[in-house]
């Protein structure tokens, strides 16, 4: 079992061999060096295997030659030999693996049948192995890089980044230390064979020096390995921030109902993230800038941000990046701006973002004062200072020092927290560092957009980890015996499931005649809806089997004979009768449907309804559970929510009941089991404080 304490081993090995040393290699040179440097040149051994002098010592041809207990051996051999390295470390009591080389199954189908041979191999020997295809870790807290990474920082940070990619951490490395975000772990992943993701983020989770973790992977391997490391994460404080490349089109889960079009990889990806309070990401610069504002700031109250700057430029700039982009910037407090009035010049305009004028650089203690008011309104969740940094020196005193002391005087009187802003991306070195020090600047978000979005992102994470999930649904759903969950359903006993789950399903009936069909829409009293009832005829509409709007017995009678005629015409369908039920005028139409994603398990989909679902693709996912608390939420998050609130004199929906009615119909897909392929209701009718459902669909998994 690959657990924290099982990888701690890895991560803070006391010795290290590194198998395959070899002169020639890059790999090798870069390897060793980083471990002289590092100072762990005395608890580095080399295994060569023909005992040629390398890197100007000797080496052993084995490891059993080494004589000393180790930890952790790097294999940098070649694919062909990595069994039998494997063999000779585990023999000299090695239980972790770094093995570098490549071939596995990035290669394809062979590629894959040599990396189960391995996986299968390390298992058999007791032997936990990192890769293949990778370059190692480093742990920067502990001052040990087994990695041939070049470039390493000397100073540990608060950071951890992961990475599927060897090749594209060095120029993550590279932006993080350029910009001041220290990291306390690199861990290249390559092809996790073994060792994943999510097994790293939950041995960091337990990391006192870890505050954030930042990740770049192209696929999740273990879903239920991350999901349950993201979730400590959420829990301990710690944000996960995850740049996931390879977005896919959107996949159909199942032809036959419209939520099948709804749902695709990339989505599940995102509704998954979102349901773990993971930070989803485009690009290395927020993905590291994020993390480590995450980092410094921790967990916000609330998610407003006030802005005190030297430039009314940068204020338009940010507020106009905060609009696009979503980030909060709150009107201020009656208390707030009578503050900041009496510590404001007479031509200052008191707002958020507040420029505080030219004034400050005659009296940069504007700045603190700003700054603590700012920061003590009950909107303000963290204050964002701009204000300029310099990153080279001209061997003079930096003549910006009293205004960036100022900030520094106002970040420790804030009774909030309070980050540094650089107007542009620039470099944070050691010139900058020297000057922040001097001031008490802890940290500095360099870039305008660049720290709208970090901003917006910690926001985010505050607000989604601290209140996830809600209050659970109401009541066991009941359901169906097991041996029904089979074959293809039609409407009649969706309907009929529906309603034994206690869920709202307008009034109707199956009849199997013209003159059977007449006598209950006499008897439902209103125009009525007349619908073909076959387990074979998913889409009634497009083969004609649907009449709506239809009053008087001739008419009913006409409208049966049709629909049925419509399905007869249908090779091989069956037909069970015709569905008759009251039509339903105004309201608004949802879909609410479940299906099941290969890799996460039930997703459940909230949608604009009717039959423009898949035209106008305006729909919310999440896996299940969903709370009534978090069905509230997907509806707020649809483009059509205004619809909701009521619109050219409709009246606004009761959402707590509508909520109830979403979060009841995922509690009964996942009472169902894994038999259920899908289950949609489309459309859910939504009248004021009447919720119903006026069409479902049900498929199971052995349908073919």
């Amino acid at each position: 079992m690959i657990d924290p304490r099982r990888l701690d081993a890895l991560f803070r090995p006391r010795s290290v061999a590194m198998v395959g040393a070899a002169d020639k290699s890059m790999f090798s040179q870069l390897a060793y060096r980083n471990l002289v440097e590092f100072g762990f040149a005395d608890r580095t051994y080399l295994v060569n295997r023909r005992g040629a002098e390398t890197h100007g010592r000797p080496t052993v041809t084995s490891c059993a030659g080494i004589g000393e207990p180790v930890d952790v051996a790097f294999l940098m051999v070649p694919k062909a030999a990595t069994l039998d390295a494997l063999s000779d470390a585990a023999a000299a009591g090695i239980r972790n693996a770094v093995v570098l080389s490549a071939g596995y199954a990035e290669a394809g189908p062979g590629g894959r049948l040599a990396e189960a041979e391995l996986v299968a191999h390390a298992e058999s020997l007791g032997v936990v192995l990192l890769g293949p295809n990778h370059l190692g870790f480093a742990n920067f807290a502990a001052g040990v890089p087994v990695t041939s990474v070049p470039g390493l920082p000397r100073e540990a940070g608060p950071v951890a980044l992961l990475s599927q990619s060897g090749a594209s951490s060095s120029a993550m490395l590279d932006f993080a230390t350029m910009t001041g975000v220290g990291l306390s772990y690199l861990v290249t992943l390559g092809n996790e064979a073994m060792i994943t993701a999510g097994h790293v983020l939950d041995y960091l989770v337990d990391d006192p020096g870890t505050r954030a973790v930042a990740v770049f992977m192209e696929t999740v391997r273990d879903p239920e390995v991350f999901r349950r490391a993201a979730r400590r994460a959420a829990a301990a404080g710690k944000a996960v921030v995850v740049l996931k490349a390879g977005s896919s089109a959107l996949a159909a889960r199942t032809a036959a109902a419209h939520t099948g079009a709804l749902v695709g990889d990339d989505r599940v990806i995102d509704a998954v993230f979102r349901d773990l309070g993971v930070i989803r990401v485009d690009s290395i610069e927020d993905m590291l800038l994020t993390a480590g504002a995450a980092a410094q700031l921790g967990r916000l109250a609330r998610p407003g941000v006030g802005v005190v700057s030297i430039s009314g430029g940068a204020c338009d700039i940010l507020a106009d990046r905060a609009q696009d982009l979503g980030m909060a910037l709150p009107g201020l407090a009656a208390e707030t701006e009578a503050a900041l009035t009496e510590a404001m010049p007479d031509y200052g305009t008191v707002q958020n973002p507040l420029d505080v004028t030219g004034a400050a650089i005659i009296d940069p203690g504007l700045f603190t004062r700003a700054i603590a008011a700012m920061s003590a309104d009950r909107s303000v969740g963290v204050v964002a200072v701009v204000n300029s940094l310099p990153w080279a020196s001209d061997g003079r005193p930096y003549p910006g020092q009293l205004l960036v002391d100022a900030i520094g005087a106002g970040i420790a009187a804030a009774p909030g927290p309070v980050v540094y802003v650089n107007q542009v991306l620039q470099p944070v070195t050691a010139y900058t560092r020297e000057v922040m020090a001097k001031g008490g600047v802890p940290y500095v978000l360099p870039g305008l957009r660049q720290a709208v979005v970090a901003l917006r992102n910690v926001a985010w994470w505050s607000d989604a980890t601290r209140h996830a999930g809600g209050a659970p649904a109401a009541g066991p759903v009941p359901v169906v015996a097991a041996a029904r969950r089979r074959g293809a359903w039609s409407e009649a006993e969706a309907r009929e499931l529906l309603a034994e789950a206690g869920l709202p399903v307008v009034p109707g009936g199956l009849v199997t005649s013209a003159d059977g069909a007449a006598k209950l829409a006499a008897e439902l009293g209103a125009p009525v809806a007349l619908k073909i009832v076959s387990p074979d005829i998913a889409h009634k509409s497009d083969i004609g089997g649907v009449r709506l709007g239809v009053t008087g017995d001739e008419s009913v009678r006409r409208a049966y004979a049709e629909v049925v005629a419509a399905a007869e015409a249908v090779p091989g369908a069956r037909v069970d009768g015709v569905l008759v039920s009251p039509m339903r005028a105004g309201g608004v139409e949802l879909l609410v449907g479940v299906v099941r994603d290969p890799r996460w398990g039930p997703m459940l989909a909230v949608a604009a309804g009717g039959i423009f679902v898949e035209v106008l693709g305006d729909s919310v996912l999440a896996p299940l559970p969903v709370s009534p608390v978090r069905a509230r939420a997907m509806l707020r998050g649809l483009r059509a929510a205004a619809l909701l609130d009521g619109v050219r004199g409709g009246r606004p929906a009761d959402l707590d009941a509508v909520a109830d009615v979403v979060s009841r119909i995922g509690d009964l897909a996942l009472a169902l089991g894994a038999e259920l392929e899908s289950l949609e209701v489309n459309p859910l009718w939504v009248d004021g404080s009447t919720v119903e459902a006026l069409d479902a669909m049900v498929t199971w998994r052995d349908n073919g």
